[in-house]
């Protein structure tokens, strides 16, 4: 039982680094990423990341709620 708990834990706030990654690569690629592609096609690329990156955080907000604030329940009978 504990160890699952751990487990939910960590990836709850691996989770958040993940929407760091997420956020930070779409503003890069949206405002400072310089190529040769049209710079309207990086812009809707970084725009797909941010907003991914805006669910995520959603995401992970419900599931550190779930993992970190709410009461552990047993379910032996």
């Amino acid at each position: 039982m504990g160890q699952n708990k751990i487990m939910d834990q960590f990836a709850a706030v691996f989770s958040v680094f993940m929407v760091f990654f997420y956020l930070g690569i779409g503003i890069y690629v949206a405002f400072f990423f310089e190529s040769s592609l049209d710079k309207s096609a990086l812009v809707i690329l970084g725009i797909s990341f941010i907003f991914y990156g805006l669910y995520r955080a959603y995401r992970a907000y419900v599931k550190i709620v779930e993992v970190f604030f709410t009461a552990d329940k047993d379910d032996d009978n």
